[in-house]
């Protein structure tokens, strides 16, 4: 029985975004979209994906699970994460994240380290506070020289896609990685594949996060990710709006409070006029002798 009122399922459930890239029929669409977003030279022919939970070197060390992590065929390393919500030190996970294929790269013997290139690529559904002053919504990151602003290594890369930064409607659109950002942004909310993309691999990725097109089981395992989505925006926007209104609150008495100086300063003011001495002007206004000093010398 669908109890779903989608046509396509939301990519940013778990559910939604394994079938879209992190399953064996999905390996075209992750492909595309990789090629598509990396600034390499020879597009990746084919991936592998690999174990998503990765353990340090002793049981004391900390793991890492990832949402996706690949491998292509000339043993470059891609880590894929999908963040929902704002996380303080995201730019700080993602570099943690990307010290376990490094240390998997090294070889037993003799070893030049010499290191294969790795990517992170961070989808985002938030803005990144890295990047507030910053329109674009796609960021390529390496490591540089700071005084000579060129690359010292090409080996570690981090890409973050800011999602609601990209702004552009369907309309608007004109290079294929646009209409990646436009499926992953709009997707739940669309009612039919676009016609512009007849053809197209991203017609093929439409087609796989049709909801009608999971069997009854898939159907209901998404219900149930999508009702912990829903549940975990929902707390977050509680969240939000009771910080919104502490902070109307302590606005307010602030607000209060800042009044009240003014109009103590304004009484200051008229008691200077009538030469009333200092100390007698701060007993009645409750302003220190200081704050009087400055008001008569101005």
């Amino acid at each position: 029985m669908c109890l779903s009122n989608e046509v396509f399922i939301n990519p940013f459930t778990d559910f939604g975004f394994k079938r879209i890239f992190g399953e064996e029929e999905s390996k075209p669409f992750l492909i595309s979209f990789l090629n598509d977003l990396l600034p390499i030279k020879d597009k990746i022919k084919s991936i592998t994906f690999q174990n998503t939970e990765q353990f340090g070197a002793t049981h004391e060390d900390r793991k890492a699970i990832y949402d996706l992590y690949c491998i292509d065929e000339k043993g470059q390393d891609f880590i894929v994460e999908l963040q929902r919500a704002e996380q303080r030190f995201f730019i700080d996970r993602a570099l943690y994240y990307t010290t376990f294929p490094i240390q998997a790269q090294a070889t037993r013997g003799v070893w030049n380290f010499q290191l294969k290139p790795i990517y992170f690529i961070g989808i985002l559904n938030f803005e990144v506070s890295e990047f507030k002053d910053d329109n674009n919504y796609i960021h390529y990151c390496q490591i540089m020289d700071i005084n000579k602003k060129n690359i010292v290594s090409e080996k570690l890369n981090f890409i973050y896609i800011e999602v609601p930064k990209f702004k552009k409607k369907k309309e608007e659109l004109s290079k294929h990685l646009e209409w990646w950002l436009y499926y992953l942004r709009d997707l739940n909310k669309l009612r039919e594949i676009p016609k512009e993309i007849e053809g197209d691999i991203i017609e093929q990725a439409f087609k796989r996060a049709e909801f009608l097109k999971l069997s009854s089981q898939e159907q209901h395992n998404y219900h149930i990710n999508l009702k912990h989505f829903r549940d975990w925006v929902n707390t977050l926007d509680t969240a939000l709006w009771k910080g919104e209104q502490k902070g109307i609150e302590k606005g307010k008495k602030e607000g209060i409070k800042e009044g009240e100086k003014q109009a103590k300063i304004e009484i200051a003011k008229r008691l200077i006029v009538k030469n009333l001495d200092i100390d007698t002007i701060s007993d009645l206004t409750s302003l220190s002798v200081e704050e009087i000093k400055s008001l008569k010398g101005n």
